[in-house]
């Protein structure tokens, strides 16, 4: 089974898009909105089963998103 990639979208100095479990951001953006933009088109890229996670800026989870064929939901 693939591992599911995970981004996610938070706030610092500006909206930062980090890859689960790495140490440093893969991308940021100055908006919330090309934030999220970027962490779409990196995890539909990804190749599999991606999602991204949208923190508000308490940090909290505001919203999900998943792009790939979930296996829970398409079994083989």
């Amino acid at each position: 089974m693939n591992k599911r990639i995970v981004y996610h979208v938070t706030k610092g100095e500006d909206w930062n898009i980090k890859k689960e479990g790495a140490d440093r951001a893969s991308a940021s953006a100055p908006t919330k909105a090309g934030a999220i933009q970027r962490a779409v088109e990196l995890a539909k890229n990804s190749g599999g089963l991606a999602q991204v996670k949208i923190h508000n800026e308490g940090g909290k989870i505001s919203s999900e998103r998943t792009y790939g064929q979930d296996p829970r939901k398409y079994p083989s």
